[in-house]
């Protein structure tokens, strides 16, 4: 079966998608690392690593130093999804930080959006 090309799309290509989204609605690229960061494992020098090295999301995903162990309280919808039922595990991670991004433009705080 062949791959979702989500997952052989570049991160560096998405990553200023995810900035625009929050930017529209008053957040800051600032913050956006911080969610990317809480996901992922990853600090601002190694996430600007993955960026420049122009890795896929899979890849970016695969070499994520440590997924935040809140992650089952991500809940929710996007795109019609249930995020907690979506049984692919990269899949679910990409959702993950997309419903992370969703939170974010939407104003909710960054508490809650950090499962704190």
């Amino acid at each position: 079966m062949e791959k979702p090309r989500i997952f052989t799309t570049p991160f560096a290509s998405v990553y200023p998608l995810y900035i625009q989204k929050a930017e529209k609605k008053g957040r800051a690229k600032t913050e956006v690392d911080t969610v990317i960061c809480w996901l992922t494992g990853y600090n601002q020098q190694t996430l600007q690593q993955q960026i420049d090295q122009n890795n896929d999301i899979e890849t970016f995903f695969a070499q994520a130093p440590q997924i935040n162990s809140n992650t089952a309280k991500i809940t929710g919808k996007i795109c019609g999804y249930r995020v907690e039922e979506i049984e692919d595990k990269l899949m679910q991670k990409i959702r993950w930080l997309d419903k992370l991004i969703d939170e974010l433009a939407k104003g909710k705080p960054m508490e809650k959006i950090l499962r704190e």
